[in-house]
């Protein structure tokens, strides 16, 4: 087929050069560039991780590299996959395959010589595309150029067998949409989704959750979540989700803001209270810093309005902490869309962004240099002399602050 991807700076990398250059000479013809890297280039867009397909077996992949200088990790090589490292660039080197048998989570693969084979095995069609040594596109199923300059998100054959293959196709079909589609999503795919959206109690919770967040991720998916409501995959992956309304708010502030598009942020926009965060949390197998930071965004001490005087901010940034003061600020402006209130929020996250809080300029040591004894009093003290300092606005005055300690100490002792 014509065109190619030899304008691409990962392609042309020394790096990428030494790897394909590595599997070519091996057996001429037998590697090609695939999916992500070959798709992003023709779309103009970032390139992020390089995956090889190649006619060769795992154990040969690992051979080949190890005599070519590279270091080779057989990190699914059960699945025929080798990530292949130079100069500290990872290549994942997978050997063509086709499907043996399937059951909606995983796949017995058994390996193949044919590009068509491998080809027919992915999901959708922008995502089978080719770029041989000589950076040559390929397209081994017809459709797959055209439907990534399109915008077009379609499985490769039929669409409910593909899903039958792998259930989180599900999700990956709205998640390729809300990143690559334009105009209205393909019907026959849509309706697949929505038939077999019950497969989806079937997968892992850390396989939902990632793909969750790919999807959240892109820059404006409120037409995908519509449909994922419309079709019932919404309530099936996200049941806490009971605030979608505000989600989409919230994305379109992000829009009107130009600002990078905060997965967490969002997830915690679409749920209503800690609980439900705490609830989501444990059902998906959240980690424990995103589980303590969409708990932040939605607890209610330290209220967010559009009217706080700068002292009030400062304050909450103080005790919030950045992340938490942004993400309840913009859930707060979510629910509060007004066009005469904009310019308030926006004030609130630039101080967020220009005003860094100090830290407390008193210690444990100084407490009882003011004669306070070695216990629990000492904190009590602290925490008096803090409370005290944030409500006058954090000064800077080393002798108001020994005078304050001086008083609190005699006032506790």
């Amino acid at each position: 087929m014509s065109g190619s991807i030899t304008h691409a700076a990962w392609f042309n990398a020394p790096e990428t050069r030494a790897v394909i250059g590595a599997l070519d000479a091996v057996r001429p013809g037998g590697a090609r560039f695939v999916g992500g890297c070959v798709r992003n280039t023709i779309l103009n867009q970032p390139v992020d991780d390089i995956d090889i397909a190649t006619q060769i077996l795992p154990d040969d992949v690992v051979a080949l590299a190890k005599a070519s200088g590279f270091a080779a990790a057989p990190t699914g090589i059960e699945h025929g996959t080798v990530t292949v490292i130079c100069n500290h660039k990872p290549f994942e080197v997978t050997t063509l395959r086709r499907d043996v048998s399937t059951d909606g989570r995983r796949a017995t693969v058994a390996f193949t010589e044919s590009w068509d084979e491998d080809a027919q095995r992915r999901d959708f069609r922008l995502n089978a595309l080719y770029a041989d040594a000589s950076g040559a596109l390929h397209d081994p199923t017809g459709g797959g150029l055209d439907d990534a300059r399109h915008g077009r998100v379609i499985f490769i054959g039929d669409a409910h067998q593909r899903i039958r293959e792998d259930y989180l196709r599900i999700m990956r079909f709205f998640r390729f949409h809300a990143w690559y589609g334009k105009g209205e999503m393909d019907s026959e795919g849509l309706k697949a989704c929505a038939d077999l959206r019950e497969g989806l109690t079937t997968l892992s919770a850390e396989r939902v959750w990632k793909e969750s967040k790919k999807l959240l991720w892109a820059y404006d998916p409120r037409a995908v979540l519509d449909a994922m409501e419309a079709s019932g995959v919404r309530a099936i992956v996200w049941p806490e989700s009971t605030h979608v309304a505000r989600l989409e708010r919230l994305i379109a502030i992000q829009s009107e803001l130009f600002v990078e598009a905060d997965a967490m942020t969002r997830v915690a926009s679409f749920l209503a209270s800690q609980d439900d965060a705490r609830a989501l949390s444990r059902r998906l197998k959240v980690s424990n810093d995103e589980r303590a930071r969409l708990v932040a965004a939605l607890g209610d001490e330290e209220k967010i309005t559009s009217f706080m005087s700068m002292r009030e901010t400062r304050r909450a940034l103080y005790k919030l902490g950045r992340q938490a003061f942004e993400d309840r600020v913009l859930i707060a402006w979510a629910d509060d869309p007004k066009d005469k209130t904009a310019p308030q929020w926006r004030a609130l996250l630039a101080l967020a962004e220009s005003w860094t809080p100090p830290a407390f300029p008193l210690t444990g040591d100084q407490v009882m240099a003011a004669g306070v004894p070695m216990g629990p009093l000492i904190g009590k003290v602290l925490k008096e002399v803090e409370t005290w300092w944030i409500d006058a606005d954090f000064p800077d005055d080393p002798l108001a602050l020994a005078e304050r300690l001086k008083a609190v100490a005699q006032a506790l002792s």
